[in-house]
């Protein structure tokens, strides 16, 4: 049974340094525009049957129940929390927030799925040729792709909720593109590649692209972006939690080892 602990509590360990890794992302990108924090889900492993239950014991009746002896733990997955973070105020033209379950769509290498990632941050820039991309060390061009026209200054963009971009001359306005969002039949399937971004898996479903406001992909509003979900209240608490449990399963693993000394022991002497 020693054996049996030993096995238990490394499995936990395991499993219990995957899950602080996983608070440890979240609580490091709780500033991360558009961010969404994720958990762990674990699972209990075969069990060893050292007696099954309804067997005949020596005094002739039945027994009630069985004996099984746990093996430990494991990582099932780790699941997105795609709640909608809150709304902040950035009084920038070229920043957007989706008020609904839709993603931003923009290019990436071929070798993921269509060349394309989505994303729910929604601070863009300018590039050199006058595009919308994202405004980090990788601009990644936005799908369909937008440029503004040379000479116009930000401040004369104008973003629906539609998503029809448009600039100002005075009170008229001209359309120069258009955003797209991207929505998913499991959303909670999609792969994290890193920079705020996720890929289509066969989890997430086919990717389903089309204009802002149709089938609850949701809105686009301007001069807003969507902060992380991540409470760091919460993540503070899961941490303590994993600490102790860590501490618990450290502690069974030192037992079972000094049970296993005394064995050798006995065994030598014996």
């Amino acid at each position: 049974m020693a054996f049996t602990c030993l096995d238990a509590s490394a499995t936990g360990l395991s499993a219990l340094t995957t899950n602080l890794n996983v608070i440890a992302n979240n609580l490091a990108n709780a500033n991360t525009d558009g961010f969404k924090s994720s958990r762990v889900n674990f699972q209990d492993l075969l069990y060893l049957e050292q007696r099954q239950p309804g067997l005949e014991n020596t005094l002739g009746d039945l027994n009630p129940t069985g004996l099984y002896a746990g093996v430990g733990t494991r990582v099932s997955g780790t699941q997105l929390n795609l709640q909608e973070g809150p709304l902040i105020s950035t009084d920038q033209p070229l920043d957007a927030a989706i008020s609904g379950s839709g993603f931003f769509v923009v290019e990436v290498e071929d070798t993921y799925t269509n060349g394309l990632a989505y994303t729910r941050s929604g601070n863009f820039a300018l590039n050199a040729e006058r595009q919308l991309v994202l405004a980090n060390d990788q601009g990644r061009r936005l799908v369909p792709a937008i440029e503004v026209p040379w000479g116009i200054p930000e401040y004369a963009i104008n973003v629906t909720n539609d998503g029809s971009v448009q600039i100002s001359y005075g009170e008229i306005f001209e359309e120069i593109g258009q955003l797209e969002l991207a929505i998913f039949a499991n959303p909670a399937g999609l792969t994290p590649i890193g920079g705020n971004l996720y890929t289509e898996s066969i989890a997430s479903g086919e990717v389903s692209i089309g204009l802002p406001t149709e089938n609850g992909r949701g809105s686009i509003i301007q001069n807003f972006l969507e902060a992380s979900n991540v409470d760091p209240v919460t993540e503070l608490v899961d941490l303590i939690n994993t600490q102790r449990a860590f501490e618990f399963n450290s502690q069974a693993l030192k037992a079972a080892d000094e049970v296993l000394q005394i064995v050798a022991n006995l065994r030598r002497y014996g």
